[in-house]
């Protein structure tokens, strides 16, 4: 198992510089279900080819079940993982022992918007927050501290995605 996040990146970062298209990576997911014509559940493939697939429900706000995570959870739940890494990863790279480490996300929105029942609400979440609650080694500078904080919110894909939206096309073929 590789512990250094520095030696891991450090033949990437010679690659990338070389050879800076090579850095462009997609992800993908899908979604698939078992029932197409079940309006509460679906499963979502979170990366081709991984055999891992995540049962989705509807929120019980808008009519579902609620017997599985929503997409508004799978959206904190991808905010939150992808904080953890970027902590996790930042901490290596400082020398900073993490000892405890635990992101929670919470996301706010009024399902009166995604109903259709005022105009003036807006769809989709209102508000987002990441709250990052760790244990570090005695004696951590407060400085180095500060230095994982920033960079760790830096360098979140997921973050830094929700804070400047990239534009999204949808199209639809039947």
């Amino acid at each position: 198992m590789q512990t250094s996040v520095y030696s891991a990146q450090k033949p990437l970062k010679v690659k990338y510089k070389e050879a800076p298209g090579s850095a462009m990576v997609v992800d993908h997911a899908k979604t698939s279900g078992k029932v197409a014509s079940d309006p509460f559940h679906s499963e979502v493939e979170p990366m081709d080819g991984c055999g891992i697939s995540i049962p989705v429900g509807v929120h019980a706000a808008v009519g579902g079940l609620h017997d599985a995570p929503t997409p508004g959870d799978l959206l904190c739940a991808a905010l939150a993982a992808c904080q953890d890494s970027a902590v996790r990863m930042v901490a290596n790279l400082l020398g900073i022992e993490l000892l405890e480490l635990e992101v929670r996300v919470t996301a706010a929105a009024d399902v009166r918007g995604t109903m259709a029942m005022d105009a003036s609400v807006p769809v989709g979440f209102q508000s987002m927050t990441c709250d990052v609650r760790m244990k570090v080694k005695d004696g951590t500078s407060p400085d180095l501290l500060q230095k994982l904080q920033v960079a760790a919110e830096r360098c979140c894909v997921v973050q830094q995605t929700l804070k400047s939206p990239p534009p999204v096309k949808t199209t639809f073929t039947y």
